[in-house]
C-alpha cells in the first residue's frame, strides 16, 4: 500500500448532493476536466470511450505530491485564482478554472473515480468518492496500479467506470458537441476522442458551419478569416449578406472583490450568423441543439445558448447561431458571475446586462441580413425558373411545328402507296392517321413540364384596389393555391410580383400571347372607377378579350364592369367605407363562392364554404 495519505478538504456529505446532480449531461462533465487539462497547460487531451469505463487523460504537468499539488486539488471549493498573477498558466495561458469544484464533475458520471497523475516521473493516485468516511481520508491507489494509456512522464488521468452517462455512438457528434464547448482547440491544444480503434482528433474549428450560413457578422479582427468560407450560394449582393466588424469595447465601472469601483474595459469579439436552411438539422445532435448563441470566457463555453433570453420567440431565430468571447466574464478582480454548475452566468451581473443588450442588437442585424439573403436567393430562383419555361416553350414550339410537318409528310406518304379502293374505307385511313400521330407524338413530351412551370393566375388591379387584390391574394393561398402559381404584380410576397428585371408587358406576352401551351392564364379582374385611368389594367382587359381566357370580376361598389369583361356573370361587388374594405353577408358569400370556382375550374383542392366564410371574415368588415 501506498504511505501516501489522501485527505478531501470538505464535509464528505457535500459530495453526495454536489457531485451527481451539478451537471445536466455528460459533455459538461467533460467540459470541466478539458478545462483542468488546459490549466495544467496540456496540448493534449484524450478522451477513451472503453464502453463500460470513460477515461479523460491529459499531458499536462500533472501534480506532484511531494510539492503539495495534490493537497491542493483535494481542497474542494478553494478559489483557484485570487489575484492577476495567478490568472494564468506558466505557458501565459488565460485560467479556465475558478470555483474549485470542476474536479467534483466526474462524480456525476461515476459513484467511485480513480485520479491518477505523474509529475516528473512521481506517482499519485487515490479513490474520488460520493461515499467519503467522516474523516475525509480517500483509498488509495498503489503506485504500481497507478497506469496510463496515453502519458508518461507528466499528466493526469481520470477514470470513471460503470458511467451512468454514455457518449453518442457517433464520434462525429461526440466531436460537434464538444467543439462547441471549446472552439479554442488548435495544434497546441488537441481534444482526441478514442473508442476500440477508431478514434478522432479535434483541433481546429468546425469550419463546416460558416460554409452553410446566409448571412454572417464577425467582431474582432481575430474573426475575420471566417469570412474566407462563407459563400451563401447566391451571385449577387454577396457584401450585403457580410459584416466584418471591429470587437465592441464599452468602459464600465464595476464592484470589484474588495468592494471598490473600478473602470474594466468590457471587450466583446465572435461571430453570429443565419444558416441557408434548417433541414437535416436536430436529428444527431441530442445534447446541444444547432441553433445557438454561446457565450465564452477565457475560451471555454460559459453558457451555451442566450438566443431565449434575449430573442422573441420568432421564426427566423431558429436559423440562429453563434459565438460571442467576453474574457470580462472572467475577470479575477471581479466577483464570480458563473452559476455553480458552470452552465450559465448571473443575469442580473452588469457585466451580462450589457452583453445581453449588444447581443440582441446582433441578433436584429443578423435576422435581417438573413431576409434579405432569402430576397436574393428567391430573385435568383425565379428568374431560372422563368428562364427555364422560356426554353422550354421554345423547345416545344418547335416539336410542335415539327410533329405537325412530320405528321403531314407521314400520311401524305402513305396515302400515296395506297390504292383508291383502300383510301374508300374509313378504317384504313383512320389507320394511317392514328399511325402516324403515334409514331412521332414523342415530340410532344414536354407538354406536361410547359404546362407545370406556366402561371395560372393573374390578379389585374390597380395599385388604388391593392385592399381588395390582397384580399382575393390571401384567399386562393387559403386555399391551398401556390404563391407560384399566381401573378400580382402588387404582391407583399415578391414570389407572385413580375421578377425584377423584367417589362411587366414582356413577361405576360409571354404566358398570355407567345406560350403554345392549350393552358390558359385565368384572370381575376378587380374593377373600379380608378380601372379606366390604368393603362396597365386596359392592357390586361385586352389581352384576356384576344385569347379568351376564364376570368372571374371582383368590383368595388361605383363602377359597372362593361365588355370585353363578360358583364352577363354575376359579379362579386365590395365597399369601402371611411377607406376600409366592407362586405354585406351577401357579398362575403358570393365572394367565397368565386374562389371556390376558381379552385374547381384549375383543379385545386378548395376549403369548405364555412372555413372560407370565416378566413373572409378576418380579413375584412362585415356589414
Amino acid at each position: 500500500m501506498s504511505d501516501k495519505e489522501y485527505k478531501l478538504q470538505i464535509d464528505p456529505a457535500i459530495l453526495k448532493l454536489l457531485g451527481p446532480s451539478l451537471y445536466t449531461n455528460i459533455y459538461y462533465v467533460l467540459a470541466e476536466l478539458i478545462a483542468n487539462a488546459w490549466d495544467a497547460d496540456a496540448k493534449n487531451v484524450y478522451i477513451i470511450d472503453k464502453g463500460n469505463e470513460i477515461i479523460v487523460e491529459d499531458d499536462g504537468i500533472g501534480m506532484s505530491y511531494s510539492k503539495g499539488d495534490v493537497n491542493k486539488y483535494l481542497s474542494i471549493a478553494e478559489e483557484t485564482r485570487v489575484d492577476t498573477e495567478d490568472s494564468k498558466t506558466s505557458n501565459n495561458r488565460l485560467k479556465m478554472g475558478r470555483k474549485g469544484i470542476g474536479k467534483l464533475s466526474a462524480l456525476a458520471v461515476s459513484p467511485n473515480v480513480s485520479v491518477m497523475t505523474v509529475s516528473s516521473g512521481e506517482k499519485s493516485g487515490f479513490i474520488l468518492s460520493r461515499e467519503v468516511p467522516k474523516n475525509g481520508l480517500l483509498e488509495p491507489i498503489r503506485e504500481d496500479d497507478v497506469i496510463f494509456e496515453k502519458i508518461d512522464i507528466n499528466g493526469t488521468s481520470i477514470r470513471m467506470p460503470n458511467p451512468e452517462y454514455k457518449l453518442n455512438k457517433g464520434l462525429d457528434v461526440i466531436k460537434k458537441n464538444l467543439i462547441k464547448m471549446f472552439p479554442v482547440v488548435s495544434s497546441d491544444f488537441r481534444i482526441h476522442i478514442i473508442r476500440d480503434n477508431n478514434s478522432i482528433i479535434i483541433d481546429s474549428f468546425d469550419i463546416n458551419i460558416i460554409k452553410e450560413l446566409a448571412s454572417i457578422i464577425t467582431i474582432g479582427d481575430e474573426y475575420k478569416p471566417l469570412t474566407e468560407h462563407f459563400n451563401p450560394e447566391v451571385k449577387e449582393r454577396v457584401l450585403e449578406l457580410k459584416d466584418e466588424r471591429n470587437e465592441y469595447k464599452e468602459t464600465v465601472e464595476l464592484l470589484t472583490k474588495e468592494g471598490e469601483i473600478e473602470k474594466f474595459e468590457l471587450i466583446v469579439k465572435g461571430w453570429i450568423g443565419a444558416y441557408r436552411s434548417t433541414r437535416g438539422r436536430k436529428v444527431e445532435l441530442l445534447e446541444f441543439q444547432d441553433n445557438f448563441l454561446s457565450l465564452y470566457s477565457n475560451g471555454k463555453m460559459g453558457e451555451f445558448n442566450i438566443l431565449p433570453r434575449i430573442g422573441q420567440n420568432k421564426l427566423p431565430e431558429v436559423y440562429v447561431v453563434g459565438q460571442l468571447h467576453i474574457d470580462l466574464f472572467e475577470e479575477t478582480m471581479l466577483p464570480d458571475m458563473a452559476l455553480s454548475n458552470r452552465q450559465g452566468y448571473k443575469d442580473d451581473d452588469k457585466r451580462y446586462e450589457l452583453v445581453s443588450i449588444y447581443a440582441q442588437k446582433l441578433l436584429s442585424d443578423i435576422i435581417n441580413m438573413r431576409i434579405k439573403w432569402t430576397s436574393i436567393k428567391n430573385k435568383e430562383g425565379r428568374e431560372q425558373q422563368f428562364q427555364q419555361y422560356k426554353s422550354r416553350e421554345e423547345t416545344f414550339k418547335e416539336n410542335v411545328l415539327s410533329y405537325e410537318t412530320n405528321v403531314t409528310s407521314e400520311v401524305t406518304s402513305s396515302i400515296n402507296t395506297r390504292s383508291k379502293e383502300e383510301l374508300s374505307k374509313t378504317e384504313v385511313v383512320e389507320a394511317i392517321v392514328r399511325e402516324a400521330l403515334e409514331k412521332h407524338k414523342g415530340l410532344l413530351g414536354l407538354k406536361p413540364l410547359v404546362d407545370r412551370d406556366k402561371k395560372r393566375i393573374l390578379i389585374s388591379q390597380t395599385r388604388h384596389d391593392k385592399d381588395l387584390a390582397d384580399t382575393i391574394y390571401e384567399m386562393l393561398l387559403f386555399n391551398g393555391i401556390p404563391k407560384k402559381d399566381i401573378i400580382f404584380s402588387n404582391a407583399d410576397d415578391e414570389i407572385s410580383r413580375i421578377p425584377e428585371g423584367h417589362s411587366i408587358y414582356d413577361y405576360l406576352r409571354s404566358f398570355f400571347v407567345d406560350s403554345i401551351s392549350d393552358e390558359k392564364m385565368y384572370v381575376i379582374y378587380v374593377t373600379s372607377t380608378r380601372m379606366g385611368q390604368s393603362w396597365g389594367a386596359i392592357v390586361e382587359v385586352g389581352a384576356n378579350w384576344i385569347t379568351q381566357m376564364n376570368h372571374k370580376i371582383f368590383n368595388v361598389e361605383g363602377f359597372r364592369p362593361e365588355h370585353p369583361l363578360d358583364d352577363n356573370l354575376q359579379w362579386h361587388q365590395s365597399k369601402r367605407v371611411e377607406n376600409k374594405l366592407c362586405m354585406d353577408s351577401l357579398s362575403i358569400d358570393i365572394f367565397c363562392q368565386k374562389i371556390e370556382a376558381i379552385c374547381d375550374d384549375l383543379g385545386y383542392t378548395k376549403k369548405n364554404r364555412d372555413e372560407n366564410k370565416t378566413k373572409l371574415k378576418t380579413l375584412v368588415l362585415e356589414q
